[in-house]
């Protein structure tokens, strides 16, 4: 029987669902900040009202938003289907900041809102309006399952959710009939037809692989090198440090804004990637943190995991995880900023000639059809051990609106891993790179240090590269 009511998801979205505790709740954050404009209400609140009509509207073009779980009976796996008893007042939320509301109490409620699990009953998002916000804005937090997005296809929602236009007309979308939902009978039986036609699948596979391929054996012993690569690299610990550890209940938000003009006159005067400098920045601020936790930043071994995207153009704009990850141990021991960006440049130059990445993503491909708890660990045997993680995701370089109220910024907020008590994740923006910082509150309760260490850093890789950077009015969040 055809599932033509419901799709299963894929061993690296089940591992997203898998690695939850607790503790550590596995969705993607963002807090993005608006001005107020069209949508000001009477009041000077928000007009919530327009913003859900626009926001039901558009759904359609997000099917999984209104699809919930249900998982397969005896193997366990989950699969999506759509949710008959959809309502969206569940999932917009409104709420207020006491006004003049500033962006220290922001962040307190975005780190409250990051610590909250998602309903699994229910579509795994959710999105909060904050009115009260000093100077005429207000914020958006949303929250979504990473068992349904990675960063690339977060970009992708939230211009779908926005306009890049100040357009204020809302279309009434189509008509939302949901598909009658799959039986356990069906799912049971559907399972066992996949694991029947298991060696057909990998047969023809295997035909296919052979055709794309332009050299059947360079290939194979590419893979082959890639995925031994993978496991050299995974096989030993990270060093333990005070951000590492069992996580606590609690997180801490903050974040920062830097012209992306800056950034690329850096990439430009370094002769080296965007992505470089992110690392040296990060490698700067980590050496001074943990210099402050009383820690020898020479005798580490510190590593971060940075997510690379390899999503096929055939996906692009789809839902779903296409992501595997490069696991970079920074050079702390080393105080100059040239010499950390030398060091890391030519690490990330080893990663790409080993393809690690691809190691990653075959290791995931090959626990993709095995039980549940095999799934985790090979997921967790893909990402390494490391100590921090650090997304850097492009965003469109243009102005985008809800019902004509412009986005100021947007600040992402990455899920922290097991034993990962600070992620880093950044996006560009029309023209800035937004910063975004979540942490466990007990094992980094100054977050902030860390933050100003950071820019610190920045700085001085900036006059390194010998680049003016623009003046401090023109970085830092989005109003004090």
């Amino acid at each position: 029987m055809a599932n033509y009511n419901y799709d299963r998801l894929s061993g690296q979205d089940t591992s997203f669902l898998l690695w939850e505790t607790p503790n550590l709740h596995m969705h993607v954050a963002c807090t993005q900040i608006f001005e107020l404009g069209p949508l000001k209400s009477p009041e000077g609140g928000v007009d919530f009202e327009a913003f859900k009509r626009f926001t039901a509207s558009i759904l359609h073009r997000i099917p999984r938003y209104r699809q919930r779980l249900k998982w397969i009976p005896i193997e366990g796996r989950p699969v999506w289907f759509d949710d008959a008893d959809f309502e969206l007042d569940y999932h917009i939320r409104h709420t207020s900041l006491p006004k003049p509301g500033s962006d220290t109490q922001l962040k307190k409620l975005s780190a409250r809102i990051m610590a909250q699990q998602l309903d699994r009953t229910r579509p795994l998002w959710e999105i909060w309006v904050v009115e009260g916000l000093s100077d005429d804005r207000f914020a958006v937090i949303s929250k979504i399952h990473h068992c349904m997005i990675d960063g690339a296809s977060g970009v992708d929602i939230s211009q779908i959710l926005m306009r890049p236009s100040a357009d204020r007309e809302i279309e009434p979308g189509p008509e939302y009939i949901p598909r009658p939902e799959p039986t356990d009978r069906e799912l049971i039986a559907d399972s066992a037809s996949l694991y029947m036609r298991g060696p057909l699948r990998a047969l023809r596979g295997l035909q296919a692989f052979r055709k794309e391929s332009e050299n059947l054996r360079d290939e194979i012993q590419l893979r082959t090198r890639a995925m031994r690569a993978a496991m050299v690299n995974q096989s030993t610990s990270a060093s333990p440090t005070p951000i590492n550890g069992d996580l606590g209940p609690h997180r801490i938000f903050d974040w920062w804004t830097v012209p992306l003009d800056d950034v690329k006159a850096i990439r430009r005067a370094l002769s080296c990637t965007v992505n470089d400098v992110v690392l040296t920045v990060v490698t700067g601020a980590f050496r001074e943190y943990l210099t402050h936790r009383r820690l020898r930043p020479e005798d580490l071994d510190f590593r971060i995991q940075a997510p690379v995207s390899v999503r096929p153009d055939e996906q692009k704009g789809k839902m779903g995880n296409h992501v595997s990850g490069w696991l970079v141990r920074l050079p702390l021991d080393e105080p100059d900023p040239l010499v950390q960006l030398e060091r890391i440049h030519e690490t990330t130059r080893e990663l790409k000639d080993s393809h690690q990445a691809l190691g990653a993503e075959l290791i995931l491909q090959v626990v993709n059809s095995m039980p549940n708890a095999l799934i985790s660990a090979g997921a967790q045997a893909a990402g390494g051990t490391m100590n921090s993680i650090v997304t850097n995701v492009p965003g469109p370089q243009f102005p985008l609106y809800m019902l004509g109220s412009e986005m100021l910024a947007m600040y992402p907020q990455v899920p922290l891993l097991p034993n990962v008590g600070l992620g880093i994740a950044l996006v560009s923006y029309n023209g800035r790179v937004c910063w975004g910082f979540n942490a466990d509150l007990a094992l980094v309760p100054d977050l902030s240090t860390f933050v100003e260490m950071l820019i610190a850093s920045f700085e001085r890789v900036a006059d390194a590269a010998d680049v003016k950077l623009s003046p401090p009015e023109h970085r830092g969040p989005a109003s004090s």
